[in-house]
């Protein structure tokens, strides 16, 4: 693959309380940056793929974890009665 993308900017801003670092690449089609995003998720290991998601998660739903073991003990409550 021949990629000629190029970095626009990169930023780096605090998130919480990480550094997320923010990378803008222009692409001449649409095919190019498909290719380049195909790429660079085949070259991330299982365990940046699922910091991501759950970082991504957090974001979204902060309380998610709360909710999920208010969930949990409901349905524990069920089987005791």
């Amino acid at each position: 693959m021949n990629c000629s993308s190029r970095v626009v900017a990169r930023i780096e801003e605090p998130a919480y309380n990480k550094i997320v670092e923010r990378v803008v690449r222009v692409f001449a089609s649409f095919e190019e940056a498909d290719a380049a995003d195909t790429l660079s998720r085949a070259q991330m290991t299982p365990q940046q793929r699922a910091a991501i998601f759950f970082e991504l998660r957090e974001r979204a739903h902060p309380d998610a974890f709360k909710q999920r073991l208010a969930r949990v003990y409901r349905v524990l409550e069920l089987e005791r009665s």
